[in-house]
């Protein structure tokens, strides 16, 4: 009886604490960061979600010169797509199929290596949400893309040999994967370090969305 009790105390510890780090999470969602439009805001950069999981497109001649060199863009694609995430989410869980419960937890209490996807687009989706921005903003993010990137030894980006997404491309990246950073806080850290609308901090996708799509409206 008496390790029953702790165990059900230790439990509903967790659920407190989960429902916590929500509450939380959606709280600061709301609080808007660079809320004041910029100047020459003439350019679009775009979001887009999974469902779960947001990234940044940028039209190929709005990146920076370092990375449309670096990067293999075929001249037929106009638009150049990254995320950021848990390395082994990435390699492990190409879909939903192939979730495991260990892996949801492994992200949420460890420190985790990381990846950043690339994948490039002939033309715009519908879905993708519109993000005026200027050529001070670009400059800046491209330089928080740039800064992603693992480099080795040579100061050459480390690819992923991988097979499982043909129409995208896997680099080691920098930072570690953790309850306090994900791929949506990247996506938003991005957005606050270049001066772009951004959530103070954003644990779900709709944080920083929604910011946009009531623009939109």
């Amino acid at each position: 009886m008496k390790y029953l009790k702790k165990t059900l105390k230790y439990i509903a510890y967790l659920i407190v604490s989960l429902c916590l780090y929500v509450g939380i999470s959606i709280l600061l969602s709301y609080i808007t960061v660079h809320e004041t439009p910029v100047a020459g805001a003439d350019k679009k950069i775009y979001l887009n979600t999974n469902g779960i999981h947001l990234s940044v497109i940028v039209p190929k001649e709005y990146l920076s010169t370092t990375l449309q060199q670096e990067l293999t863009i075929p001249i037929t694609k106009n638009f150049v797509r990254f995320g950021w995430g848990d390395e082994n989410f990435f390699l492990n869980v190409p879909t939903w199929n192939d979730f495991k419960f260990s892996y949801a937890l492994g992200a949420l209490f460890l420190d985790n290596p990381t990846l950043i996807e690339v994948s490039t687009h002939r033309f715009r989706l519908r879905r993708w949400v519109e993000v005026p921005v200027n050529s001070e903003q670009l400059t800046k993010l491209n330089l928080f893309i740039t800064s992603t990137f693992k480099l080795d030894n040579n100061q050459k980006r480390m690819r992923i040999v991988q097979n499982m997404y043909p129409n995208s491309e896997l680099f080691k990246a920098n930072g570690s994967y953790s309850p306090i950073k994900t791929c949506n806080t990247w996506v938003n850290e991005a957005f606050k370090e270049s001066g772009i609308k951004s959530s103070y901090w954003t644990l779900f996708d709709f944080g920083l969305l929604n910011k946009y799509k009531n623009d939109a409206r």
